[in-house]
């Protein structure tokens, strides 16, 4: 992994309506990064989990946007 790829698709989930529902689905981090391969991008668990080690309020964040989606 790079972090250039991480920052690829989170700026691609910001442009493209499709790839955020895709992702949405994930149950798991695991779903979540086969997901995010099938759309091309090169990321891994560990890539995940050092993204969220490195800004703690991502996940706060993550769970407003999946709480948003439900109720949306």
């Amino acid at each position: 992994m790079s972090w250039s790829e991480l920052e690829r698709l989170v700026a691609e989930a910001e442009n493209d309506r499709d790839l955020p529902r895709a992702l949405r689905h994930s149950r798991s981090m695991q779903e979540l990064v086969v997901a995010a391969r099938r759309r091309g991008f090169r990321i891994t668990r560990v890539d995940i989990q050092r993204a969220r080690k490195e800004d703690p309020n991502q996940e706060a964040e993550n769970r407003t946007i999946r709480t948003s989606a439900l109720e949306g």
